[in-house]
């Protein structure tokens, strides 16, 4: 219920469809009653649009959740595994794989050479409410044509969300106390993914991918291709709903969860 419950909300209530649902509401209102009312909502809108569109807006919102969890330490001890979560492959066309987040799999082909005794996992079904089809039979043959021995590859083709991903690993791969293991996702999804798998009694270290930002004290990017600003800025927006969403229904411990004190 959940699952299809969020895919509903963003559905119809993402911040650039509402905006531009707003827009051509003002735009085309006709009516005697209300125009002046309608007609400056269109406006905002408008502006709003291109204000996303053109300045480091959707940069500014995405920043502080990709600045959560820094690299992991270079002479950390090697892990017990490499989790990858889904939302790297959106499965097959014409024969061929299609990226989407497409760094989480190169990170994970990477880490499995420099740690060639680590397990490979990847978890993720289809997080579609209508496509049947599962990304992990794709992530697998990706990290196989990638190098990766197919005897370390454990996948998970199941979960449909990331709390799914967290629960339904830990309940496969069922990992001790003493073990490492590292989580790699894109580095504005980590405060959620690594809230989530705290709250599945996971312990994993954060292995942040796929920056759209450059870093504190790097200044903003005055990137003018609206498509790109409207992509991040969705990104980051979804993202904070989110984590307002599941901290709100108990799916993890705290509103912003962060790296753990020393």
């Amino acid at each position: 219920m959940f699952f299809v419950a969020s895919k509903v909300f963003w559905m119809f209530l993402s911040p650039i469809g509402v905006l531009l649902v707003l827009a051509l509401v003002g735009a085309s209102w006709s009516g005697d009653r209300w125009r002046r009312t309608f007609r400056s909502i269109g406006i905002a809108a408008i502006l709003i649009l291109i204000t996303v569109g053109m300045t480091p807006l959707g940069l500014m919102a995405a920043a502080p959740l990709e600045n959560r969890f820094p690299q992991p330490a270079a002479d950390m001890p090697p892990p017990f595994g490499i989790i990858v979560l889904g939302g790297a492959v959106n499965g097959l066309a014409r024969g061929k794989i299609v990226f989407d987040e497409r760094e989480r799999m190169i990170e994970a082909a990477f880490l499995a050479k420099r740690y060639p005794q680590a397990r490979v996992v990847f978890t993720g079904g289809s997080g579609s409410l209508i496509a049947e089809s599962k990304e992990a039979p794709a992530a697998r043959e990706l990290l196989i044509k990638l190098g990766v021995d197919p005897a370390r590859i454990i996948v998970e083709e199941q979960s449909r969300n990331t709390e799914e991903n967290a629960r339904f690993t830990a309940a496969i791969v069922r990992p001790e106390p003493t073990q490492r293991w590292l989580l790699v996702t894109s580095a504005f999804h980590m405060p959620r993914a690594i809230g989530v798998f705290e709250k599945a009694g996971f312990d994993v270290v954060a292995d942040p991918v796929a920056y759209r930002t450059l870093g504190p004290g790097n200044g903003w990017q005055w990137d003018l291709d609206p498509g790109s600003g409207f992509r991040i800025f969705e990104t980051a927006v979804h993202e904070w709903i989110g984590l307002a969403i599941y901290r709100a229904t108990g799916r993890i411990d705290s509103l912003f969860p962060g790296p753990r004190p020393p």
